[in-house]
């Protein structure tokens, strides 16, 4: 290969492009990335950007002289707008195409938005500086959606005095990833500090001054966060010949057709870990996945399955909550350590006749350390839980 093409720049495409110039591929290397900014740190935009304890310099992944050493054909500011498989090309908005050898796609996701008059977003770092403009004391947030995302900006906006309202279909939120028991701890977390936190209803649209319910309830704001997932980002991918169902679909190398690989958010790959398909919006994996895509594109005699213990965390007010694993779709779960209600504990993930993931809050990394370990080497949960608390 004497030229590869790297779509996405930002962690996974990122650690493609650096994993093959490691790796001794010396070709020309292009990196796509559809906005004008070098590569950075999502994971602090609903956090310490947000609460502005950061500054946007400190979210660069790397330093223009550690991208210039990486002799790059560096797009940015331009998206791709398809792919022609047969003439092995990608078209860009610029209405130019590019050539390559081998394609490594990392186009990562979108929010998905609400009807209605716009309100706030946060993917990327001007969505989070616009929003992080309004938050001030006295500015009431509606935030839509009770997932890590809209948890996370609540209990920033909180912190900065601002009045939130948060708002969740669910019962109860996450509780079909992390369990009720849990989901319920983290309800009284943000309610305890003045969150009026509703769940069981529905948004149906973003107004000029709040959002209306499904009930024909407006819930006024002068501010709308909407935080209700993502969509994969593959639309440029339309007529491309390469499968596409909630995120381009690869096999367990990161593999979707020939000499093309996929990494991170966009990737929906089978882990043979977990014997499952699969498709993580994790910081930790689209970072592990663009490598593992580099290796098998650049040496496909000698690919390897990609088979992670998937890692995630959450900051929200003083919680520090880590999880390793694949926790949706649990039959059963278990504390394992410490107490719930005091928010010091550890608990593990039942699927099936194995141990499939881990959260632990308030204990130090070590404690969960040790369970990555048993999910990793697909240990049975009897032999790894003789307990009988059973937190579901």
């Amino acid at each position: 290969m004497r030229r590869i093409v790297v779509v996405g720049a930002s962690a996974a495409g990122l650690a493609a492009a650096e994993t093959l110039r490691r790796e001794g591929y010396d070709g020309t290397l292009t990196l796509i990335g559809d906005e004008p900014l070098g590569p950075y740190d999502r994971p602090p935009l609903s956090k310490q950007l947000l609460a502005g304890e950061w500054e946007p310099g400190r979210l660069d992944l790397r330093t223009p002289d550690d991208l210039a050493a990486l002799d790059l054909d560096l797009r940015l500011g331009v998206p791709a707008t398809g792919l022609r498989l047969a003439d092995t090309e990608v078209d860009l908005g610029d209405g130019s195409s590019v050539p390559y050898d081998g394609l490594i796609i990392a186009t990562g996701v979108r929010p998905r938005r609400l009807p209605g008059a716009g309100g706030h977003v946060l993917r990327t770092l001007d969505d989070a500086m616009r929003l992080r403009e309004r938050l001030v004391p006295g500015r009431r947030l509606v935030v839509v959606g009770a997932g890590f995302l809209g948890a996370e900006a609540a209990a920033v906006a909180r912190r900065l005095g601002c009045e939130v309202t948060l708002l969740e279909p669910a019962p109860v939120p996450l509780a079909h990833a992390v369990g009720a028991r849990v989901g319920e701890m983290l309800t009284d977390a943000h309610r305890e500090r003045g969150v009026d936190l509703r769940c069981g209803v529905t948004v149906t649209e973003v107004t000029g001054h709040g959002v209306r319910l499904a009930d024909g309830e407006l819930v006024e704001a002068d501010e709308v966060l909407t935080a209700v997932g993502s969509l994969p980002n593959t639309d440029w991918l339309g007529g491309s010949g390469l499968t596409v169902g909630d995120g381009v679909v690869c096999d367990e190398y990161c593999g979707a057709a020939r000499n093309v690989c996929v990494a991170g958010d966009v990737a929906r790959w089978f882990n043979p870990l977990f014997g499952r398909s699969m498709r993580i919006e994790h910081r930790t994996n689209a970072a592990e996945q663009g490598m593992a895509a580099a290796r098998n594109l650049l040496r496909p005699e000698a690919r390897k399955p990609f088979a992670p213990v998937p890692y995630f965390w959450s900051d929200q007010y003083d919680m520090k909550i880590q999880a390793y694993g694949y926790l949706r779709g649990h039959d059963e779960v278990a504390v394992v350590e410490g107490d719930v209600a005091e928010r010091r504990f550890v608990a593990v993930y039942r699927t099936g006749d194995r141990v499939a993931g881990a959260l632990a809050v308030g204990v130090p990394p070590r404690e969960l350390r040790r369970w990555r370990q048993a999910i990793a080497t697909g240990v049975r949960w009897r032999e790894a839980v003789q307990i009988d608390a059973v937190a579901n």
